[in-house]
Protein backbone atom coordinates (compact mmCIF):
# COMPACT_ATOMS: atom_id res chain seq x y z
CA UNK A 1 0.00 0.00 0.00
CA UNK A 2 1.24 3.44 -0.92
CA UNK A 3 0.26 6.37 1.28
CA UNK A 4 0.77 9.65 -0.54
CA UNK A 5 0.27 13.36 -0.14
CA UNK A 6 -2.30 14.70 -2.58
CA UNK A 7 -1.79 18.00 -4.41
CA UNK A 8 -3.54 17.67 -7.76
CA UNK A 9 -5.38 15.38 -10.12
CA UNK A 10 -1.96 15.11 -11.78
CA UNK A 11 -0.89 12.93 -8.83
CA UNK A 12 -3.04 10.12 -10.21
CA UNK A 13 -1.39 10.30 -13.63
CA UNK A 14 2.09 10.57 -12.10
CA UNK A 15 1.68 7.70 -9.62
CA UNK A 16 -0.42 5.50 -11.88
CA UNK A 17 2.02 5.89 -14.75
CA UNK A 18 5.14 5.33 -12.69
CA UNK A 19 4.03 2.57 -10.31
CA UNK A 20 1.00 0.94 -11.94
CA UNK A 21 -0.98 1.52 -8.76
CA UNK A 22 -4.72 1.47 -8.37
CA UNK A 23 -6.33 4.07 -6.11
CA UNK A 24 -8.82 4.50 -3.32
CA UNK A 25 -11.16 7.26 -4.46
CA UNK A 26 -14.26 9.08 -3.37
CA UNK A 27 -17.30 7.61 -5.05
CA UNK A 28 -18.49 10.87 -6.64
CA UNK A 29 -15.82 11.68 -9.20
CA UNK A 30 -18.14 13.86 -11.21
CA UNK A 31 -18.26 13.22 -14.95
CA UNK A 32 -18.92 9.61 -15.96
CA UNK A 33 -15.77 9.57 -18.10
CA UNK A 34 -13.66 9.94 -14.94
CA UNK A 35 -15.42 6.95 -13.36
CA UNK A 36 -14.91 4.88 -16.48
CA UNK A 37 -11.20 5.74 -16.60
CA UNK A 38 -10.81 4.98 -12.88
CA UNK A 39 -12.62 1.66 -13.32
CA UNK A 40 -10.09 0.62 -15.98
CA UNK A 41 -7.38 0.77 -13.31
CA UNK A 42 -9.18 -1.13 -10.54
CA UNK A 43 -10.12 1.89 -8.42
CA UNK A 44 -11.78 1.20 -5.06
CA UNK A 45 -14.56 3.68 -4.26
CA UNK A 46 -15.47 4.87 -0.78
CA UNK A 47 -18.15 7.16 0.55
CA UNK A 48 -16.49 9.66 2.87
CA UNK A 49 -19.74 10.76 4.45
CA UNK A 50 -20.71 7.16 5.31
CA UNK A 51 -19.04 6.93 8.74
CA UNK A 52 -21.05 3.88 9.80
CA UNK A 53 -19.79 2.02 6.74
CA UNK A 54 -16.11 2.72 7.43
CA UNK A 55 -15.41 -0.84 8.57
CA UNK A 56 -17.04 -2.31 5.45
CA UNK A 57 -15.04 0.08 3.30
CA UNK A 58 -11.82 -0.89 5.09
CA UNK A 59 -12.65 -4.57 4.47
CA UNK A 60 -13.19 -3.81 0.77
CA UNK A 61 -9.78 -2.10 0.65
CA UNK A 62 -8.23 -5.06 2.49
CA UNK A 63 -9.54 -7.39 -0.25
CA UNK A 64 -7.97 -5.10 -2.87
CA UNK A 65 -4.66 -5.31 -1.00
CA UNK A 66 -4.69 -9.06 -1.75
CA UNK A 67 -4.19 -8.28 -5.46
CA UNK A 68 -0.75 -8.03 -6.99
CA UNK A 69 -1.39 -4.44 -8.07
CA UNK A 70 -0.28 -1.83 -5.52
CA UNK A 71 -3.00 0.38 -4.04
CA UNK A 72 -2.60 4.08 -3.19
CA UNK A 73 -4.49 5.90 -0.50
CA UNK A 74 -4.46 9.69 -0.12
CA UNK A 75 -5.11 10.04 3.62
CA UNK A 76 -5.56 13.81 3.39
CA UNK A 77 -8.92 12.90 1.87
CA UNK A 78 -8.72 15.70 -0.69
CA UNK A 79 -6.20 17.66 -2.69
CA UNK A 80 -4.27 20.32 -0.83
CA UNK A 81 -2.84 23.72 -1.62
CA UNK A 82 0.65 22.39 -2.35
CA UNK A 83 2.21 24.56 0.35
CA UNK A 84 1.67 22.20 3.28
CA UNK A 85 0.22 18.84 4.21
CA UNK A 86 -3.35 18.62 5.40
CA UNK A 87 -4.18 16.39 8.39
CA UNK A 88 -4.15 12.67 7.62
CA UNK A 89 -7.36 10.73 8.21
CA UNK A 90 -6.61 7.30 9.56
CA UNK A 91 -9.93 5.46 9.25
CA UNK A 92 -9.26 3.61 6.00
CA UNK A 93 -5.77 2.58 7.11
CA UNK A 94 -7.55 0.00 9.25
CA UNK A 95 -7.63 -2.02 6.03
CA UNK A 96 -4.00 -3.02 6.58
CA UNK A 97 -5.04 -4.84 9.78
CA UNK A 98 -7.84 -6.70 7.95
CA UNK A 99 -5.72 -7.86 5.01
CA UNK A 100 -4.93 -11.57 5.00
CA UNK A 101 -1.38 -11.05 3.78
CA UNK A 102 1.32 -8.91 5.35
CA UNK A 103 0.93 -5.50 3.73
CA UNK A 104 4.02 -3.37 3.21
CA UNK A 105 3.09 0.27 3.74
CA UNK A 106 5.23 2.78 1.86
CA UNK A 107 4.80 6.54 2.23
CA UNK A 108 5.22 8.49 -0.99
CA UNK A 109 6.12 12.17 -1.04
CA UNK A 110 5.08 13.79 -4.30
CA UNK A 111 7.10 16.96 -4.77
CA UNK A 112 6.39 19.47 -7.52
CA UNK A 113 9.08 21.77 -6.15
CA UNK A 114 8.58 25.49 -6.72
CA UNK A 115 5.47 24.76 -8.82
CA UNK A 116 3.62 23.01 -5.94
CA UNK A 117 1.50 26.01 -4.96
CA UNK A 118 0.60 26.62 -8.60
CA UNK A 119 -0.31 22.97 -9.15
CA UNK A 120 -2.26 22.62 -5.90
CA UNK A 121 -5.96 22.06 -6.49
CA UNK A 122 -7.58 23.64 -3.49
CA UNK A 123 -10.93 25.46 -3.54
CA UNK A 124 -10.96 25.81 -7.32
CA UNK A 125 -13.58 24.39 -9.72
CA UNK A 126 -12.32 21.28 -11.52
CA UNK A 127 -12.75 22.62 -15.04
CA UNK A 128 -10.89 25.85 -14.24
CA UNK A 129 -8.05 23.94 -12.61
CA UNK A 130 -7.71 21.48 -15.48
CA UNK A 131 -7.66 24.25 -18.10
CA UNK A 132 -5.21 26.32 -16.06
CA UNK A 133 -2.79 23.40 -15.56
CA UNK A 134 -3.03 22.21 -19.17
CA UNK A 135 -2.48 25.78 -20.38
CA UNK A 136 0.66 26.15 -18.29
CA UNK A 137 3.84 26.75 -20.27
CA UNK A 138 7.10 24.96 -19.65
CA UNK A 139 8.01 21.72 -17.99
CA UNK A 140 6.65 20.58 -14.70
CA UNK A 141 9.20 18.90 -12.49
CA UNK A 142 7.89 16.25 -10.13
CA UNK A 143 9.83 13.99 -7.81
CA UNK A 144 8.27 10.75 -6.64
CA UNK A 145 9.93 9.97 -3.34
CA UNK A 146 9.17 6.35 -2.44
CA UNK A 147 10.08 6.29 1.23
CA UNK A 148 11.06 3.34 3.43
CA UNK A 149 8.17 1.26 4.75
CA UNK A 150 6.59 2.41 7.99
CA UNK A 151 6.48 -0.04 10.85
CA UNK A 152 3.07 -1.52 11.56
CA UNK A 153 3.34 -0.86 15.28
CA UNK A 154 0.33 0.48 17.09
CA UNK A 155 -3.04 1.43 15.68
CA UNK A 156 -4.14 3.14 12.47
CA UNK A 157 -3.61 6.60 13.98
CA UNK A 158 0.00 5.78 14.79
CA UNK A 159 0.42 4.50 11.24
CA UNK A 160 -1.09 7.68 9.76
CA UNK A 161 1.12 9.88 11.93
CA UNK A 162 4.26 7.95 10.97
CA UNK A 163 3.46 8.23 7.26
CA UNK A 164 2.61 11.95 7.55
CA UNK A 165 5.83 12.64 9.45
CA UNK A 166 7.96 10.81 6.86
CA UNK A 167 6.30 12.63 3.96
CA UNK A 168 6.52 15.98 5.75
CA UNK A 169 10.21 15.57 6.52
CA UNK A 170 10.96 14.66 2.92
CA UNK A 171 9.07 17.65 1.55
CA UNK A 172 10.62 20.02 4.10
CA UNK A 173 14.15 18.94 3.20
CA UNK A 174 13.51 19.30 -0.52
CA UNK A 175 12.30 22.90 -0.16
CA UNK A 176 15.93 23.92 0.26
CA UNK A 177 16.74 22.72 -3.25
CA UNK A 178 16.51 25.29 -6.03
CA UNK A 179 14.30 24.08 -8.86
CA UNK A 180 15.00 25.16 -12.45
Amino acid sequence: MLISNHISWLDILVLGGSTGTAFVSKDNLGHGLFHWLADQNGTIYVRREHARGARDQALMIARALEREQPLTLFPEGTTGPGTHLLPFRSTLLEATAFAEKDVVIRPVALDYGAAAAEIGWHHEPAKENILRILGRKGVLPVAINLLPPVQRIGDRKTLANAAREAIGQTLASSQCVTRL
